[in-house]
């Protein structure tokens, strides 16, 4: 089970408080992906920004482990070893973040969400996941966006091991929501029958996050 530890506070976290409070970055357009393929309000870049509360948690491959649990029929422990033991699948996605900037065409390794819960067998009660993280970081998901066709539990970007800074050992990639959702140094999965907002999520952010819909914050 994870840890039930908050993370540290940050000029980031207070940062982006306060642009929740202001509706910062706000266009009011609404496109979808059939107009064209970026959002609106949304830049392209072709780095990858690294954004996090202050903490990178050093957890090595050796010592991750990853728990599956709450309203499931199979819980699942796995380590980095029975993890990539797993079926693997390779995705290429693109990123959108909520501070405005897009990242088109990563490729990503993993195990595809849908792998997951047909080894975990989600109770038919199961509606949500809780993300948690060895950072403290928690996010929500419907159990309908967490099992999204291109969704998967990254270890890989780019045909190499996930870095520390970017959320390896894995992290969550959820393309069709803003990337705040794509949990990183994932450390748990918890499956609920009700909701539970994250760490963003009570402070200002949108429960869902559909970057089409322009889902920034609670108040859209």
């Amino acid at each position: 089970m994870s840890d039930d530890k908050e993370p540290p506070d940050s000029k980031l976290t207070r940062t982006k408080e306060k642009w929740a409070r202001e509706g910062r970055f706000l266009t009011g357009k609404i496109t979808r992906p059939e107009d064209q393929r970026l959002p609106p309000g949304q830049h392209l870049t072709k780095d990858w920004p690294v954004l996090d509360l202050g903490v990178v948690p050093p957890i090595s491959r050796e010592r991750w482990r990853l728990d599956v649990y709450g309203a499931v029929e199979t819980p699942v422990f796995w380590t980095f070893a029975e993890f990539t033991a797993q079926k693997q699948a390779r995705f290429t996605s693109d990123i959108h973040c909520v501070t405005t900037w897009s990242r088109y065409d990563n490729v990503w390794d993993g195990l595809a969400t849908r792998e997951l819960l047909a080894a975990c067998q989600p109770r038919e009660d199961a509606r949500f996941v809780t993300l948690h993280s060895y950072d403290g970081y928690t996010t929500n998901l419907a159990l309908e966006d967490f099992a999204a066709e291109d969704a998967l539990l990254a270890h890989s970007w780019s045909g190499q091991p996930l870095t520390e800074e970017h959320g390896g050992p894995v992290r969550l990639v959820v393309p069709h929501l803003y990337f705040w959702k794509s949990a990183k140094w994932l450390q748990a999965i918890e499956f609920l029958t009700e909701d539970a907002p994250g760490f963003w999520e009570v402070r200002g952010y949108h429960n869902r996050g559909d970057p089409w819909a322009e889902q920034r914050y609670s108040s859209d």
